[in-house]
């Protein structure tokens, strides 16, 4: 109870803090002669938010790229260094984990966007009942957290010796259809099978995202533009790749984008499922390890910039697609 109290008196401050802060600004501002009050009524709404994104978020990274300079806290002497970029480019460790996030870059929004692109065109098919129905099944995984995600899987993949019953999913209906597998699923090594394994958990999940997305793209499809075109004798597939496709393809940016920058991030699966081991490991993993395990600020701070330049394109490409969007209105 005492608890829920805090929470309360917290919002109720919070809140009333900001309107007083607006409201005190206002009327400062207001008292202004005309010319200078409309010159700075917009920073009165504005700057409050950008001093917040400054605070928490331009000084962090800059902060960041300070500390990749420096030498390991406790070390003799603290001193500026490049130690930390030769790190970032010569540890096979952390170039494994860059080729993990490359894999995953490929493969989960590749993935996650078709099997949403055919649920989507799909499910529009079927009456309103059964598409509310089978949207909320394929959507129902992104109201789970990443963790609980991963520890379901990994009862799914959960293994036993051949001698042994299995309890894991699929070791079970490996062993009802022929003999359970001898090794365990999260421990191949065949082309980073194990990491295919912890990219479907983020598939699984992120599917209902984009069909959800995609869907109501499709729905704004004119439909005369599809009358039109089965008027010309288009057959069904010819209409989604020539007419829907390119109608959506904002769309589908978009969400590949989202999809990216997600991925770019990943860390909560490879943490649960395999703790980075089996060649699974990725950037985020590493920065953990470094900051919280070893406690080595510059190496962590050096993954977080690697990690920060990888985010960067699909973060100009999402925002130049808004603009573009916009600008089409």
């Amino acid at each position: 109870m005492g608890n829920a109290v805090q929470a309360v008196v917290a919002i109720a401050i919070g809140v009333g803090g900001v309107v007083a802060l607006f409201w005190v600004l206002n009327a400062v501002v207001e008292r202004l002669p005309k010319r200078q009050e409309e010159l700075l009524k917009p920073y009165v709404f504005v700057g409050p938010a950008i001093a917040v994104v400054g605070l928490f978020l331009l000084y962090p990274a800059i902060l960041t790229i300070w500390f990749s300079f420096q030498t390991r806290v406790g070390t003799p002497a603290q001193e500026f260094t490049l130690d930390n970029y030769v790190y970032l480019f010569t540890d096979s460790r952390l170039h494994s984990a860059l080729i993990n996030n490359l894999l995953w870059i490929i493969v989960v929004p590749t993935v996650a966007v078709a099997i949403g692109l055919l649920v989507a065109v799909l499910s529009d098919r079927l009456k309103p009942t059964s598409e509310k129905i089978a949207k909320s099944l394929i959507f129902m995984p992104m109201a789970i957290s990443f963790v609980g995600a991963s520890t379901i899987w990994l009862f799914i993949y959960a293994w036993r010796p051949p001698e042994v019953e299995q309890f894991g999913l699929l070791a079970a209906l490996a062993g009802l259809i022929g003999d359970p597998p001898a090794t365990p699923i999260l421990q191949m090594s065949d082309f980073r099978l194990n990491s295919f394994a912890l990219m479907a958990v983020v598939i699984w999940m992120q599917a209902g995202f984009a069909m959800v997305l995609l869907s109501a793209a499709i729905k704004n499809v004119p439909e005369d533009t599809i009358e039109a075109a089965r008027i010309d004798g288009a057959s069904e597939v010819q209409i989604f790749w020539r007419v829907t496709v390119p109608q959506i393809k904002s769309t589908i940016v978009v969400v590949t984008t989202t999809i990216l920058i997600l991925v770019l991030k990943i860390f909560d699966v490879p943490r649960v499922m395999t703790s980075g081991d089996f060649d699974t490991n990725v950037i985020a993993n590493i920065f953990y390890d470094q900051a919280f395990t070893f406690g080595d600020r510059g190496r962590a701070s050096v993954v977080v910039v690697a990690l920060i330049v990888m985010t960067l394109p699909f973060m100009y490409l999402n925002i130049k697609r808004f603009r573009e969007q916009e600008a089409q209105r």
